[in-house]
């Protein structure tokens, strides 16, 4: 439609200019002496339009030719960027996809393209990392870090140089970039990550503990995962204080999962180590309370406190609930043993027996029958025991 009316427009337009021109008839009188052109003036208007549209299409023409370097180096950058886009795109997608050799390729192409050099040498860097390409990865780095003046940038080239030492199992080094990250942005999640493997590695347990409650808090790490952290992180924190009576006893008091079977084994059996069976008593009988275990119940029969009756008294009450536990009639029968209980002890351990035959009960049974000189009886368990070794 708008075709249309443009058309019509030029044709009224024609028609009129030629209405015009017949109704005119001037002249227009050149005068250069000793000449004189007598011309009509619709042709002279005619000429000077003409005139004006011939100067106006040489002074384009030479515009554009003075201008057509200027055109040339627009073109081939346009080409050069396209190019390292294209490049830069496939680095992407061949290093997601474990191609790292053609990603670190097209990550250089795109790097000397000018293609967003940083993050092109980051892509390269970790492309020759994933390949152990240790001195290229260096390399790659160093450019990045070139471009460090752009604080995005630097950011990002701390964060891979700092997942490439952890690859590279120098913890420490990693840890002084991550602290330096940690500073500017302290809640990225990708850095407590990487804070929390490093701590991990260096057994700094308190910092691992409290990284993984803060990633649990956010929803990027599963509650599961983060139990299981924490119980870890726990283990290992006393089990670096097991040369130091007082370093084990503060660690304990700060321990926040008192109650969990494998926290307490591991405290207990600390504190025997220590010689200080009144404690490691405590920490299994309050964690029995809480959560029947066999392993706790069977530890619970070797750290005998000030009052082993006590214990057996106690170990009795268990009894009642659960007349048919194997672990916990091993567990009473080794303290009747101690205190020289023979029958009680007998009873106890034959009837764990009965339950289910096990190596330990059974040479608990050859030391009671040494014990009470029935040698007979003794050699008869000793082979069993050997027997259950042998079928374990």
């Amino acid at each position: 439609m708008r075709g249309l009316m443009w058309v019509l427009a030029v044709f009224a337009l024609a028609v009129g200019l030629s209405l015009a021109a017949h109704l005119n008839e001037g002249y227009a009188i050149l005068v250069f002496p000793p000449y004189r052109a007598e011309l009509a003036l619709n042709l002279a208007v005619l000429l000077l339009l003409a005139a004006f549209v011939l100067a106006y299409l040489l002074l384009r023409l030479v515009t554009h030719t003075l201008r057509l370097p200027l055109y040339v180096r627009h073109f081939r950058l346009r080409r050069r960027d396209a190019k390292g886009r294209v490049a830069l795109l496939d680095a992407l997608q061949t290093m997601f996809e474990g191609r790292y050799a053609r990603a670190e390729k097209s990550a250089g192409k795109a790097y000397k393209l000018g293609q967003a050099p940083a993050l092109s040498a980051l892509i390269a860097a970790r492309a020759a990392g994933e390949m152990r390409e240790l001195e290229r990865r260096d390399e790659w780095l160093a450019r990045a870090g070139s471009h460090d003046a752009d604080t995005d940038a630097r950011q990002a080239r701390l964060a891979v140089q700092a997942s490439l030492l952890l690859d590279d199992r120098r913890y420490d080094d990693a840890l002084g970039i991550l602290r330096e990250l940690s500073a500017k942005e302290p809640k990225r999640i990708s850095t407590q990550r990487m804070l929390m493997k490093a701590h991990q590695r260096l057994g700094h347990w308190d910092e691992v503990r409290r990284l993984a409650a803060a990633l649990a808090k956010r929803g990027v790490l599963a509650e599961v995962a983060a139990t299981q952290l924490r119980i870890t992180a726990q283990i290992e924190a006393l089990r670096q204080q097991a040369g130091d009576n007082a370093g084990l006893t503060e660690c304990w008091q700060r321990t926040e999962d008192k109650r969990d079977a494998r926290v307490a084994r591991t405290a207990a059996q600390l504190f025997m180590a220590r010689g200080d069976c009144r404690r490691a008593h405590e920490i299994v009988a309050t964690a029995l309370d809480a959560e029947w275990n066999e392993d706790l119940i069977l530890l619970y029969g070797q750290c005998l406190g000030a009052d082993v009756l006590a214990q057996i008294e106690r170990a009795e009450k268990w009894l009642k609930s659960r007349p048919h536990d194997r672990a916990l009639l091993l567990a009473l029968g080794r303290m009747c043993l101690t205190k020289e209980l023979w029958g009680k002890a007998q009873s106890y351990l034959e009837a764990s027996l009965s339950e289910e035959p096990s190596r330990s009960a059974h040479i608990a049974l050859a030391q009671l029958f040494d014990r009470i000189d029935k040698p007979d009886d003794a050699n008869r368990h000793y082979r069993a025991s050997a027997d259950a070794q042998l079928r374990e």
